[in-house]
């Protein structure tokens, strides 16, 4: 039997509307990228490449995600920079340079808080609707 915490993770995820996935994913790409940091400055390769590709595989899954139908130009930028990041994952890992790691932490960063803002947002917009019902 899982662990209790394993448990309360999985159902978190499982309960977790899609936006709060969403930013999970992004949460968990921010901290692998971190742990990757760590990794290359302390010259531990199994450690940087493990997180590294932790975060690549994140970021890779919101561009496969991406709806160019719904999101437009939008989509079509995201995809660009998720594109871009990658590049920058595999050259970290072949260079053990980390600082390919901290310029996407930034980008992660910049983009996890504009999400947050927008699904704060649309989270306080549903109320005000649901309460004028």
């Amino acid at each position: 039997m899982a662990n209790p915490y394993q448990k309360y993770k999985q159902t978190s995820v499982l309960s977790a509307s899609r936006e709060q996935i969403l930013l999970m994913l992004y949460e968990g790409a921010i901290k692998f990228t971190k742990l990757a940091i760590q990794g290359a400055e302390q010259k531990k390769v199994a450690d940087r490449s493990h997180n590294l590709m932790r975060a690549f595989d994140i970021i890779a899954e919101l561009n496969a995600t991406l709806d160019h139908k719904v999101g437009g130009e939008l989509a079509q930028q995201l995809e660009q920079l998720y594109v871009y990041m990658m590049e920058r994952y595999t050259q970290a890992n072949l260079k053990g340079d980390p600082e390919p790691l901290r310029e996407n932490l930034k980008i992660l960063e910049n983009l996890y808080d504009g999400w947050k803002l927008a699904v704060e947002k649309l989270k306080k917009e549903s109320e005000q609707k649901g309460g004028a019902a």
